[in-house]
């Protein structure tokens, strides 16, 4: 009990504290090292001679100052304990410099060696700014273009070399060679993690410049905008930029020459809210923010013998093209787009109208759980300035919600300004890793970015992006024997973690990888059970979705190591067939709907036993269905046939995302108006309800007091006290 007093003294102390930070332990390290030293005490069976001299001393002279021991004494030996818990408190100066992150122009010396013209077009979606730059781009001697999306690169790709501006197409998954003998042409269309730093170019143009803030991929417009070495630089970009962009190169010692721009049709936001899908028109577009309301609203305008295009993030680059074209062709009797906010870049798209079916969207928090809030200024008017594009047969672009209460707010948040650009993403490079894995030879790959991360400096202008992805694969493949270059390359992957059938190709991938056995198209075949039919159900598309990405992996990895994948060529042409495969997937999505709400509705003449994977699926749907007010292509999202914890991980993130909507929605017009904005209930079923109910009130069978009334009143009230 003494020694325990001690301890808990020794940690409370000021002076001890400060102490541990000049060796390097902050609060987090500080209090994780104390914890190990008390364990390490209160459970040795023995310690070390000199500890238990100065604890016998420290305890016996408590109440005695003439004794000698004072809790002080403690701290060489925590300070050693420490050491052995954490390496890195030896060589932290080391790491110190390593990961001092406050000069990142300095990395880019070739850059630094010249004086760049940096060029800001600024404005809004719609009003020609990346045109004026991609001009300039086209008639350089040499030029590079850098866009978020592979569909931009893409269309830049197809411009140059159709106005006989020749230009190679780099993507993480892609080389195309405008020269047939495959010599580089002087122009490239890339991804923005692509763009070559070394290169020199007369022009480069940085697309969609706002992202340099984004959490995860912010690093890459950093890394262009210090980096790239071209004489002439346009960005291109929402004006909340300019001031961080201004700052960024004035540590450069360049100067910004802005270019405003406004938009080149008017958008105009209606007084009514759609209130009704029979109120469509042609040219309307449905955003939604979740692939479960995409399913609802396409089986409802279909319901109403109308054809729609669907377009949303995970379907491939070829069937998002596909479903644009379709719904941009006159001759088609598509006249209806169903879309997630994918829209907001990268698709050429004829909208007359954006009607948004909601203004919340679904996130996930730091801690994995499902958040509803407010979509951005920022991406509110990314998105409404689809409409009305400039030279599409739609003069004018509207806006307007499916629901009368969100109207309101809509108008609100595209009237408010769009926060600027405060920061720049940044992110520790593979040989900055390197010298940390030097020094600290036994941490895993997750542990030496934590420890990065943790030491790393930055000043006000930067921030270290969010590594979760990263450390998920380390962790991922940490068990696998692979040296740290390659095992960096595999965290680095461009996947989906939350889908199982890609990580865990990942994790194949690797295995196969670290034996030195080439993975080939045959390999690859087999596991992923090529050729694949059609899907009948949602599932099945989501599934050859999955398969899509897992292809993608591959040829992303294939240019990272040619030798271990060589089969590129092949894998690429059936990805192209499974595309096709898709494409009649998504073509059909109404039947694929109808086909699993069909499998999940209770009643269904099939047996099963109570605990067979579609039983469990089905109870929970409903349980789902029932408890919470999901749609039925919610609930059964929810409750598919996953792994019994992780479908409770699904079940809880759900209530807890119900629970936020109801407190949000709390208040927000009658029953009748939350069925309708949620697509449990149309205007027509309503009128039906009214008039039947009318009809049954005129007729007394429900009359007020009545004795039918008053007994089932009875036996309710019995079953509620029982």
């Amino acid at each position: 009990g003494e020694v325990l007093k001690t301890l808990n003294k020794f940690y409370k102390r000021k002076e001890i504290q400060r102490l541990g930070a000049e060796n390097g332990l902050d609060a987090r390290l500080f209090h994780q090292a104390f914890i190990s030293f008390r364990k390490y005490i209160m459970e040795s069976s023995s310690v070390s001679a000199d500890l238990h001299i100065i604890l016998n001393d420290v305890c016996c002279g408590a109440g005695n100052v003439c004794l000698l021991g004072h809790v002080d004494d403690l701290f060489p030996f925590f300070l050693r304990h420490a050491k052995q818990i954490f390496p890195m408190l030896d060589c932290m100066d080391d790491l110190r410099k390593i990961s001092d992150l406050r000069l990142p122009p300095n990395w880019y010396p070739d850059a630094r060696a010249i004086q760049r013209k940096i060029i800001f077009h600024a404005g809004p979606t719609n009003s020609g700014k990346t045109y004026h730059a991609i001009q300039r781009f086209l008639s350089a001697k040499s030029g590079i273009y850098c866009g978020p999306l592979k569909l931009l690169a893409h269309e830049i790709f197809q411009k140059s070399n159709d106005a006989n501006v020749p230009c190679d197409l780099v993507t993480g998954e892609e080389r195309v060679y405008a020269n047939e003998d495959a010599r580089q042409a002087p122009h490239i269309a890339c991804t923005i993690e692509m763009c070559s730093t070394n290169i020199p170019y007369e022009v480069a143009v940085i697309d969609e410049i706002q992202m340099i803030r984004d959490p995860a991929r912010g690093w890459a417009w950093t890394r262009a905008l210090l980096g790239l070495c071209a004489e002439e630089i346009h960005v291109c970009g929402e004006a909340a930029a300019i001031d961080l962009v201004t700052e960024l190169m004035y540590t450069t010692g360049e100067e910004v020459e802005v270019r405003n721009y406004k938009r080149l049709t008017p958008l105009t936001v209606l007084d009514n809210a759609l209130e009704s899908l029979d109120n469509l028109r042609p040219g309307d577009c449905i955003v939604c923010f979740s692939k479960n309301d995409i399913y609802s609203v396409s089986r409802q305008i279909e319901a109403r013998g109308l054809e729609c295009a669907v377009i949303y993030g995970s379907l491939p680059p070829g069937t998002k093209l596909e479903q644009a074209k379709k719904f941009n062709d006159p001759n088609d009797p598509c006249k209806i787009l169903v879309a997630t906010d994918a829209i907001g870049m990268g698709l050429n798209l004829c909208i007359r109208r954006i009607i948004f079916n909601s203004i919340v969207k679904p996130t996930i928090n730091e801690k994995g759980e499902k958040e509803i809030d407010l979509i951005a200024t920022s991406q509110a008017l990314q998105i409404a300035g689809r409409a009305g594009r400039y030279g599409s047969s739609f003069k004018e672009g509207e806006v307007t919600t499916m629901h009368r209460d969100d109207l309101v707010q809509l108008k609100e948040i595209l009237s408010e300004s769009v926060r600027p650009v405060k920061a720049a993403g940044l992110h520790p490079t593979p040989e900055q890793i390197e010298m940390f894995a030097y020094h600290l030879p036994d941490a895993t790959l997750s542990n030496l970015i934590d420890i990065f991360v943790s030491l790393s400096q930055v000043d006000g202008l930067y921030f270290v992006c969010n590594i979760d992805d990263f450390k998920f694969l380390a962790d991922m493949i940490q068990h696998i024997p692979l040296n740290l270059r390659s095992r960096y390359v595999f965290c680095t992957a461009p996947l989906n973690r939350k889908e199982p059938f890609v990580c865990t190709t990942l994790l194949k991938f690797a295995r196969q990888f670290s034996r030195n056995e080439p993975l080939t198209f045959d390999w690859l075949c087999r596991h992923t059970k090529w050729p694949l039919a059609a899907p009948k159900n949602i599932k099945e598309l989501v599934h050859l979705e999955a398969v899509h990405d897992v292809f993608d992996l591959y040829l992303w990895l294939s240019y990272r190591f040619m030798d271990m994948f060589p089969d590129a060529a092949l894998v690429r042409d059936i990805q192209k067939k499974l595309d096709d495969v898709i494409q009649v997937g998504v073509r059909n999505i109404t039947k694929l709907i109808r086909a699993t709400q069909s499998a999940a509705a209770p009643g269904t003449a099939e047996v099963m036993s109570e605990d067979s994977p579609l039983s469990r699926t089905k109870r929970d749907t409903r349980m789902v269905s029932d408890r919470h007010g999901a749609k039925p292509a919610e609930a059964l999202s929810i409750a598919v046939d996953v792994p019994g914890d992780r479908r409770a991980k699904n079940l809880k993130a759900f209530r807890s995302a119900t629970r936020q909507e109801d407190l949000k929605s709390h208040g927000r017009g009658s029953l009748a108006n939350r069925l309708l904005r949620e697509g449990l209930l149309t205007q027509e079923m309503l009128r039906q309800l009214e008039s039947e109910w009318q009809d049954q009130h005129r007729n007394g069978r429900y009359g007020l007091g009545s004795k039918r009334d008053d007994q089932n009143s009875s036996k309710e009230t019995g079953r509620k006290k029982k």
